[in-house]
């Protein structure tokens, strides 16, 4: 009997829940499912974990979640002061979720943590946030923010509030290595721990106050602007629905519609089965509602409310999807001239990227002199640089990040990229251009006249299972050896952030400078069976940026089917 066959057998004596014990049965039916079910555990890092639903060690369940708990808590016993013994819990609306939040409050009270637990579904943001103000240990957020339906996740945030970064992920990995699955975690009744106090719901004040960090953001001052703009809101079936309407109306927004559809938590998703702003498919019911509507604005933001996406309408009242680079290169320039007009820029501002993030936007940092810190993929690394400024007195310096990915963040009550605060960024941004009869496309292209004009586009690329596993690995050991060209395009320099460059962790990035002002970045996704591939396309108009886009994108993939 070999280590799969063994470990499958084990889970078919220990499992006690229904679901999981009937799947179980199934999975000696489908060799190949069960081999991918039970072929590794579930990996653990920076993420966390994230994973499909189901039975197995590489799956999530309550046993990987339990197992991941105590690993957890073990850490924080061990790592931190008794008076520091406390851990925040949240979720959003995604299958499960709730469970998944209740059993890693009971693993936790059985270890002797106090926990903080949202009665109902929060943003992301909010967990991050609950940390810092009831001083935990650390934090989790039950979520697989927007991957399909079938997933969910399990995100670990440090006492900072920031999600956990190399080297605490190492240290809570080699904690859930030690354990048993089935005989190592410790479990309590979760009314018990609730009757005695080591289990306690976050009360609505710590909503309020959250509210109120991000009304603070706000940059309109005492302009005179039109707030009754027209303005379609989805939260994509998620967590954003309350507090992003919440800070809109009490911000002076209150003609929002929302698409009915999405409205309410729904982890299946009906109506948008990839619910990601940054998919046009995901976006299309709530464009049709602008269009009914003749709305201003459309926002939608992700499941978890840390990510968002926008449209708007062009001269001819056909609407336009912004790409995050775009919204991005948008915020960044609101936020710079209107802290000047308000004489709120530091001294010594500072602006954090991730280095996959357009360019284009050190660029438009540059012009208000403010420095741009590049970080590795992932929002954990822009809040990373956040606290490193607070630790060096400086945190009033930091004035905004972003991510290509749809991640924005103008304050540091939070360590992670937050939709509320971005959605009320948005919705001030528009008003105060249409009172200066602009559109946030007119503006947007102001920009590109300024500054150049950059085509960033994402590709992602589906590699599921083990065999994909190893074909992602060999495509990125291709790529490793590709030092002179790709295609007709001569690489001009070549950056393996897997051997630990620029003051950066180790990570598993190849970027690459190509001639003309080009650039391509290729990465294994680090919650999702994907591998990314960046292009960064510089060029005098849109036109000739997609021409130059689409060649390169051609090289690369006729380079990626011959591995595969």
């Amino acid at each position: 009997m070999n280590l799969i066959e063994e470990t499958y057998q084990r889970w078919k004596q220990c499992v006690t829940d229904a679901d999981l014990s009937v799947e179980l049965a199934q999975l000696s039916e489908h060799p190949e499912t069960l081999k991918d079910a039970f072929y590794q555990n579930l990996s653990f890092g920076t993420g966390g974990l994230r994973g499909v639903l189901g039975a197995g060690t590489n799956r999530m369940n309550i046993y990987t979640v339990a197992k991941a708990s105590q690993g957890l808590a073990d850490y924080v016993l061990k790592n931190f002061s008794l008076d520091t013994h406390r851990i925040a819990i949240s979720y959003d609306s995604r299958i499960k979720s709730d469970i998944f939040s209740r059993v890693s409050a009971e693993v936790f009270a059985a270890n002797g943590l106090k926990v903080f637990i949202y009665p109902q579904l929060r943003p992301t943001p909010c967990l991050s946030f609950a940390v810092r103000e009831l001083h935990c240990a650390a934090g989790i957020m039950i979520t697989a923010s927007h991957n399909p339906a079938q997933y969910n996740g399990y995100k670990v945030y440090g006492a900072d509030g920031c999600q956990i970064t190399t080297q605490a992920a190492g240290d809570i990995l080699q904690e859930i290595e030690k354990l048993d699955i089935f005989a190592d975690v410790k479990r309590v009744p979760f009314e018990t721990a609730v009757t005695s106090g080591q289990i306690q719901y976050i009360s609505p004040e710590l909503d309020t106050a959250f509210i109120q960090a991000v009304k603070k953001e706000s940059l309109l001052g005492s302009l005179p602007v039109d707030k009754n703009v027209s303005i379609v809101y989805s939260p994509l079936n998620g967590a954003g629905l309350k507090p992003v309407l919440r800070v809109l109306s009490e911000s002076g927004f209150a003609n929002v519609t929302v698409v009915k559809e999405q409205e309410q938590p729904d982890g299946n998703f009906p109506t948008c089965p990839y619910p990601n702003p940054e998919i046009r498919e995901a976006m299309e019911l709530g464009l049709q509602y602008a269009r009914q509507q003749k709305a201003d604005l459309f926002l939608a933001t992700d499941p978890d409310c840390d990510r968002v996406g926008i449209a708007v309408k062009d001269a001819k009242g056909e609407y336009h999807l912004l790409f995050g680079n775009e919204t991005g290169m948008l915020l960044l320039d609101y936020v710079c001239s209107r802290r000047r007009a308000l004489g709120r820029m530091p001294s010594h501002p500072v602006f954090i990227k991730t280095i996959v993030t357009s360019d284009l936007q050190e660029k438009i940092a540059a012009s208000y002199g403010v420095k741009t810190i590049n970080v590795l993929t992932g929002f954990k690394f822009i809040g990373e640089q956040i606290g490193l400024l607070e630790k060096q007195g400086r945190i009033k310096d930091y004035i905004f990040g972003c991510e290509e990915s749809y991640g924005y963040l103008s304050g540091t009550y939070v360590r992670d990229k937050d939709a509320v605060n971005g959605a009320l960024l948005i919705c001030e941004m528009f008003a105060y251009y249409k009172a200066q009869g602009k559109s946030l496309l007119t503006r947007l292209q102001e920009l590109y006249d300024q500054y150049g004009y950059c085509l960033n586009t994402l590709n992602s690329y589906q590699f599921e299972g083990a065999q994909g596993f190893e074909q992602m690995q060999r495509i990125m050991d291709t790529f490793r050896r590709q030092t002179t060209n790709i295609g007709s395009f001569k690489i001009e320099q070549q950056w393996d952030y897997n051997k630990g460059i620029d003051g950066l962790p180790k990570s598993n990035v190849i970027k690459f400078k190509l001639a003309g002002g080009h650039g391509a970045v290729l990465r294994p996704s680090g919650t999702e069976p994907k591998l990314k591939l960046y292009l960064s396309v510089t060029a005098s108009t849109s036109s000739q940026a997609q021409a130059i886009q689409t060649e390169l994108k051609k090289t690369i993939e006729d380079i990626k089917s011959k591995i595969s």
